[in-house]
């Protein structure tokens, strides 16, 4: 089969959504060629574990590079991977260049291409995230591997977003709680959540391949007695109440279900919101505030932000 290897030049803001079309459109793996990875130095000394190549970088902006194959409907597709694109900015995304380039690939070379942005990651003071076709080693007797295959779904692990989450949830979880994850992706923060020592984690998602490769996820971290992934819409149809509720999708998107968060929540739960540019942060904190919830805690990494809000909600 031939591939083609697909690059959008666009803004750090667009790369989660962005990722996520060319996920649905069927990528077969999507890389991120972010210029502010080279000079970036987590909080408490968690870096990346490995050297960047700067010339795999753009000098201005940042490209998304998925992996496409190219059937007889592949026109069709690019077409409709540019209008899905171009419609972000309905959402008040910055695209920046939002051009497109296309190149035909061997299928060897674009099965191994992308894995090279791919290395162990020291997300938090006790979770590393590795690449399942990388050696790794802990460095702490306490220190919480997470092994994930990024180019089955949307969701490495390694965006400021997801860090905070993830930091998030170790700050917050207690043993024998229950978590909701919504959108969950590749199933990251579910894994997390469950080997920080969760009860149980209902993790859902709207797009059918996350389901999949989330289910592989937690399969592969042997977390799958804990973990239980189903497709679905947000918090749609879902009962009971849950201690910890954790959302990493688009702001627009957050806003849709703040209320059923409320009702999902035991009293004095803990609802963890991420994928929040910084300039939708008071819209988002006002919604909560106005749905019921205190602000505990806001965490930033570059123009990110992810809030932990408690629910004051008796219901």
């Amino acid at each position: 089969m031939k591939w083609s290897e697909m690059s959008i030049h666009t803004t750090q803001e667009a790369v989660e959504p962005i990722s996520n079309i060319l996920h649905e459109a069927g990528a077969g793996g999507v890389a991120i060629e972010d210029p502010a990875d080279l000079n970036k130095v987590r909080e408490q000394q968690f870096g990346e574990i490995y050297a960047l190549n700067p010339n795999d970088y753009p000098e201005e902006g940042v490209i998304v590079k998925a992996y496409l194959p190219v059937t007889s409907s592949f026109s069709e597709t690019v077409e409709s991977i540019k209008e899905a694109v171009t419609n972000l900015t309905h959402y008040g995304i910055d695209l920046g260049f939002n051009t497109v380039e296309i190149i035909e690939v061997n299928e060897e070379d674009w099965s191994t291409a992308w894995k090279k942005y791919y290395h162990p990651v020291k997300i938090s003071e006790k979770v590393t995230i590795v690449p399942t076709w990388e050696e790794y080693e802990p460095e702490q007797s306490d220190e919480i591997i997470v092994e994930l295959d990024p180019g089955m779904a949307f969701g490495t692990g390694t965006h400021p977003t997801t860090v905070m989450c993830i930091q998030a949830l170790e700050k917050v979880i207690q043993k024998g709680e229950h978590v909701i994850d919504v959108g969950t992706g590749s199933g990251v923060l579910s894994i997390v959540a469950a080997k920080l020592g969760a009860r149980k984690v209902d993790a859902y998602d709207l797009d059918e391949v996350a389901v999949n490769s989330a289910k592989m996820n937690v399969e592969l971290n042997q977390t799958d007695d804990i973990v239980e992934v189903r497709q679905n819409n947000l918090l749609e149809n879902i009962s009971g109440k849950a201690d910890v509720i954790v959302a990493n999708i688009l702001a627009e998107i957050i806003l849709l279900f703040i209320d059923d968060a409320a009702k999902r929540l035991k009293k004095d739960g803990l609802f963890i919101t991420s994928g929040i540019i910084k300039s939708k942060q008071d819209d988002i904190v006002g919604n909560l505030e106005k749905a019921g919830f205190t602000i505990e805690e806001i965490l930033q990494i570059e123009d990110w932000v992810a809030i932990i809000s408690k629910n004051n909600n008796d219901q």
